[in-house]
């Protein structure tokens, strides 16, 4: 597995290896053991999946505050979406900053997004695919979000995006109050 840093630490880029032959490819796309050895010791305890039909969909940017915070392992099951973490941790010198990492089912690229962070991702084919690893359950108690034009992302899409309500009504970032706190 190919680990690579990002601008924001913690958040990180897996890229898993691929075998391939006639019948396609075989990749594992998690391995607990191996991860510990690289340092990322995550227990994941649930997966979840979306599908977007319509290119310019974005969902997010979303959190999960303590007690139930949610790390999270996003990969693109089909399609091609571009993905967004942003740092929200009180007192981080990257407060507020993002990262983003175009994830299709061809380059089979993961992103790795510690809890303290928001996530959101913009569909950029038809009918993609999102699959996810989260360290925590779904607390809708501690579900939360940020408006997804307030934190200067360079979103790769021209046009109207399509949005549910809960992120069109999202507080952006400068009125946020966060709830996670940066630890050194």
């Amino acid at each position: 597995m190919q680990i690579e840093q990002t601008s924001l630490p913690g958040v990180v880029i897996l890229t898993p290896v691929r075998h391939g032959d006639a019948r396609g490819f075989f990749s594992e796309s998690w391995n607990r053991q191996r991860m510990i050895e690289a340092g990322l010791d995550i227990d994941f305890v649930q997966d979840n999946h979306s599908l977007s039909a319509r290119v310019g969909t974005i969902r997010g940017l979303h959190y999960q505050a303590p007690p139930h915070a949610q790390a999270k392992l996003v990969r693109c099951g089909k399609g091609k979406l571009f993905d967004v973490a942003v740092d929200i941790r009180k007192g981080s010198p990257t407060y507020g900053q993002w990262t983003g990492v175009e994830l299709s089912f061809e380059n089979g690229r993961q992103l790795l997004i510690p809890a303290g962070f928001l996530h959101g991702f913009v569909t950029l084919e038809p009918d993609t695919e999102i699959v996810y690893k989260c360290s925590d359950y779904y607390a809708p108690e501690c579900d939360g979000g940020v408006l997804w034009s307030s934190c200067g992302i360079d979103w790769p899409f021209t046009g109207e995006p399509l949005l549910s309500d809960k992120d069109r009504k999202a507080v952006p970032l400068a009125d946020f109050t966060s709830p996670f706190s940066f630890e050194a």
